[in-house]
This record gives structure tokens, sequence and C-alpha cells, in this order.
């Protein structure tokens, strides 16, 4: 099928038929031009022998010297004489079964009968008896000359048969068909080679288009002559160049765009103008995950519906949209702005923030106005009212003022120790924590820990224990104070959550290199909503916010800065009415484990 679509195969039919029409018009012609040319010559041939039968027969004073030379003249014609018009023709190389023909034919044509009545010549194309002018063996061409033959007016008839007469016509037709049949084949195979020449440079640029189109951009087509399908060569090859160059360019920026859109920590969405997604970055997909799974749509290439319709505005008001959504837990911001192509909007993109950060941070910050403002506002009220009293003079003796001076102190103090926790916490997470590293030994280290206990947990009427798994060789690289503030925190908090005759246990050991510290107790546990959150600045399971035992809320997330700082981790694990464990490792060469 491919081969008759080739533009050699066109091309070649094009050219044939094109010479097979002017052969055959001009065969026609030819044809033509013989059959009547033969038929003229007839004519003129018979009119001059007649012509001159007629004057020999004129002059001639014997009629048999006449006929004689008459039939000298007869050649393969036929001869009929009529005296006058009443006489009965003579007949000369004339059939017997043709006389018969002939008299009727003189009976029917009135016109061969006027050169006898009209001394006019006849030249007709006519047949004999009961043939038709398709029959070939009764067709005749006859002249008739008038005949003045001693005083009477006469005709001669001359006639030949047609089919002699077109004889020469049909060998020329048969030379002619022969000649148009051979030119024929020569045009076929000139047009075939013809073809072949002019269009293999188009099959070769044919050939190369096809691996252009498959990115080969380096093919070239040979340039072969010099005319315009060597232009056009040459312009093939430059528009590869280019079209390579282009590409690579393209490549390029898209390269370009696709390492910006995935390095973005923002999301971005290409719309359509039909809504369906065109570009996404990885942060977009993960927004683009969150929300179909929220909505049980398995289809992750479809905008949610609140993007739908905030797609729909867009396109509507032509104005830049923002929403807000929570999906997941998280807050995601969207700001769509409309793409327009000239005048016409053909899509829009979506920039998706994940503002959970954002919020939370937020949320801290009120958080902590309000934790701040809650824990000075019980001592500020107690010294404000004390220091009342103290002015009206509702102390009257020296005791009295002495406990009130007591409470304002005591407050005092409080205070001093919420706003120096809240300088080193800001210092900590900001950075500027300084720690003075050195050798400790770790055994007289937690030693002295827990001797620092024992008076406090007499008067709660807990036992503090140490269960010492290091040697007294055993050292340990860090800031001992700060340590021993991280660890006076963790016991303290321990004791006064446990009630009395519970048990704190400080366990010290080494794993994997590592440096274990673990404070365990027995007392009331923390509740498992509460776990995630216990190092949080201010962050408190009892929510009454008590004085006494509850403290300030800062000492853990004083205590997570530091461990941190130090390269370790801290955590907790805890159940309610059965205990609490807080976990310390710090990196440490040291080969012990617990």
């Amino acid at each position: 099928m491919m081969f008759w679509r080739s533009v050699v195969v066109k091309l070649w039919f094009t050219i044939l038929l094109l010479v097979s029409f002017v052969l055959f018009t001009l065969t026609i012609l030819l044809l033509e031009f013989f059959e009547n040319y033969h038929v003229n010559e007839a004519e003129k041939e018979l009119t001059g022998r007649a012509v001159k039968i007629s004057h020999i027969l004129e002059r001639t004073e014997s009629g048999e010297m006449g006929l004689s030379i008459v039939n000298e003249l007869m050649d393969d014609s036929s001869l009929v004489m009529i005296r006058n018009q009443d006489a009965a023709p003579d007949f000369m190389n004339v059939g017997e079964n043709e006389q018969a023909e002939i008299a009727e034919l003189f009976n029917k044509d009135k016109t061969l009968k006027s050169v006898i009545q009209k001394g006019k010549r006849v030249q007709k194309k006519t047949y004999l008896g009961n043939g038709t002018v398709e029959d070939a063996d009764h067709l005749i061409y006859m002249v008739g000359v008038p005949l003045s033959l001693e005083g009477e007016q006469g005709a001669i008839y001359l006639y030949q048969s047609l089919s002699s007469i077109t004889a020469p016509s049909k060998h020329t037709t048969k030379f002619i068909f022969l000649a148009a049949g051979v030119a024929i084949i020569l045009t076929t195979i000139f047009a075939f080679f013809l073809s072949t020449r002019i269009t293999a440079p188009l099959r070769k640029m044919r050939q190369a288009a096809f691996e252009v189109a498959k990115g080969k951009f380096d093919t070239k087509v040979p340039i072969l002559t010099h005319d315009e399908i060597g232009e056009l060569a040459i312009a093939f090859n430059q528009m590869g160049r280019q079209l390579k160059y282009n590409i690579n360019a393209l490549s390029q920026e898209k390269e370009h765009l696709a390492n910006i859109l995935s390095s973005m920590a923002d999301g971005v969405i290409t719309l359509s103008r039909d809504g369906s997604i065109l570009i996404t970055n990885p942060p977009a997909e993960r927004f683009l995950q969150a929300a179909n799974y929220e909505q049980n749509d398995k289809q992750q290439s479809e905008l949610p519906v609140k993007v739908q319709h905030l797609f729909q505005q867009v396109v509507a008001s032509e104005e830049e949209q923002s929403i807000e959504m929570n999906i997941q837990g998280r807050s995601w911001v969207l700001l769509m702005s409309p793409l327009y192509n000239q005048t016409t909007i053909r899509g829009a993109v979506v920039v998706v923030r994940d503002m959970t950060e954002e919020r939370r941070l937020d949320k801290l910050r009120k958080d902590f106005i309000a934790n701040v403002s809650h824990e000075l506002r019980t001592p500020i009220a107690m010294l404000q009212g004390y220091s009342e009293a103290i002015v009206d003079d509702i102390a009257s003796t020296d005791e009295e003022k002495k406990e009130i001076a007591k409470v304002i102190y005591d407050e005092s103090l409080r205070m001093g120790r919420l706003v120096n926790e809240l300088l080193d916490l800001a210092r900590m997470e900001a950075g500027h924590i300084q720690l003075y590293t050195t050798n400790v030994s770790i055994a007289d280290f937690s030693e002295r820990i827990v001797r620092k206990f024992q008076g406090l947990a007499k008067e709660r009427q807990v036992k503090v224990e140490l269960d010492q798994r290091m040697s007294a060789e055993d050292e340990g690289v860090f800031d001992p104070d700060r340590m021993e503030q991280v660890l006076t925190n963790l016991i303290d908090n321990a004791i006064r959550h446990t009630q009395e005759g519970g048990q704190v246990l400080l366990q010290v050991g080494s794993h994997d290199n590592e440096l274990l510290f673990k404070v365990r107790d027995n007392g009331a546990g923390i509740p498992e909503e509460d776990l995630p959150f216990v190092f949080e600045r201010f962050y408190k399971a009892d929510k009454a916010r008590t004085r006494g035992k509850s403290g300030t809320g800062l000492g853990l997330a004083i205590a997570r800065n530091i461990v941190e700082a130090h390269g370790g981790t801290i955590s907790v694990h805890s159940k309610l009415g059965e205990g609490t464990t807080f976990s310390i490792s710090l990196p440490c060469e040291i080969d012990h484990t617990i």
C-alpha cells in the first residue's frame, strides 16, 4: 500500500498518463488523417482516370479501339458506361453478380443519374445490393463523369472497392499502434528512471526526517546536486542544527524549572483551563495525597473539592483568591492566581504553603504569654497583698510581720527563679548555651547527686537509691554542673510526685559507647495523653496549675535543651498509677551495660 502512495509511483504514473494522453490524441488524429488521405487520393485517381476514359472514348473513331485503350487504363477498378439515358449500361471488369447490383443501385440513386441529366461529375461512397455501410465487402467508392458520344449525352462510372482503398490505411494504422506501444514502453522506462532519480534525495530527506523525529538531531542529508533539491537539503541540515539547539535550550530550561520546583519549600500546582493538573512538585504532591486520602479519593491526580471551588472563583472573577485548609492535622494555605494567554485565561497556578509550624509557633507564643502571665500573677498578687498588710499595719506583732516578710521573700525568690529559668531557656533555644565539659568520675558524680536529696527524701518519707554500674575508674566527658541541673530536676520531680513510702531510683551505666542515666519512680505516673508534651515549656499535667509541687513547668524543657546540647537524647515512659522513667543517653566511650 505504501508503494502506491510513494512519490516515485505518483510521478511515474503522472508522466506515463500525460505521455499516453498525448500519444492517444496524436494516434487518433493520424488515423483520421491517413484514412481521409487514402480516400481523397483514390477519389482524385478515379476522377482523373474517368476523365481520361471519357476523352478517349469521345475522340476515338473506332469504338473497339477505344474500349481496348480503356481496358488498359482500368487497372483494379470497374467501369460502367451508359451511352444515353435509355440505353442499357455497358460493364467492363464487372462480375455478373455485381452487374445486377449496379443496375439496382442506378435505379435507386438519383444522384448518379444526375451525371447524365445535368452533365455534372459525381463522387460518392455507397454500397452494392442489400449491403450496409458497415458491410466492408459491399462498400465501394464511385466516380461519375459525363460522356458525349455520337451526339448523345451519357456517363462513365468508375468504382472501386473501399476495402482496397483503405488497405494501405490499415497498414499505416498498425504501424502507428506499434510506434505508440514502443513509445509508451520507452516512456514508462524513462519516467521510472527520471522519477527515481528526482525523488532519491527526497527519500533520503524522508529517512533523515524520521531519524530527527526519533531524537537523532545530528542526522544530515547529503548534498548531491546544486539545484532546488540541493538547496532543500542545505535548509534541512540547517533546520536540524537549529532544532537541536532549540531542543537543548528547552531541555535546559525545563530541567532548570524542574529543579526550581523540586527544591521549593512551597508546593506549586499548575492547572489548565478545564481544571486538570498539569505540573506539580513534591510538596504539592504530598498535599494532594493528604487531601485525597482525607476525602477517600483514590485518584491522586484530581483536585480536592474546595480547591475546585476556588479555581472556579478565580476563573469567574479573574482575580487572585486564597483559602486555608486543615487536612490530617496540618494547616495549608493556598494562594491561587489566574494565568493569561494574552487576553484570555488559560489556567491558574496554585502556591501551597504548609503553615503548620507557623501556626504551632504562633500558638506557642500565645501560650507562652498566657503561661508567663499566669505564673507571675500569683506571686505578684501575694506580694501586693502582703505588702498592703504591712503598709496598713494589719500585722501587729513582730511574729506576724516576720511571717509576712517570709512569704514576700519566698515569692520574690519564686519570681526570680522563674525569670532566670526563662532566660536560660531562651538562651538555650537560641543556641547560646555554653558547656564546660571535663573528665568527670561518673561514680562520684552520681553519688553526690543522690546524697543531695537524702534530706528532702527523708522529709517526704521517700527512699532515694542509687544503682551504680560503673567502676570508680570510669570517667565521662560532659558538663557536670549542667548535667547535675538535669538530674536534680528529674529526681526532684520524682520525689514530689511519689507518695509516702515510695522509691526513686537513679541507675547509671553504659551501652554501645553511650553513658546512660535513668530516673525511675513508682509514683502517680503521667497520663498517656500528656506524655508527648512533657518537654514543652509551661506544660503541666496538673491542669489546675496549683502552687507547691507543680513548679514553673520549665524544668523539663531546660533539661531537654541541656541533653541535646551534649549531643544526647532524653525520653520518658510512664504508666498512670505505676510510675515514670526518664532515660538520658550521652555519647561516651565506655563499654558497660545496664
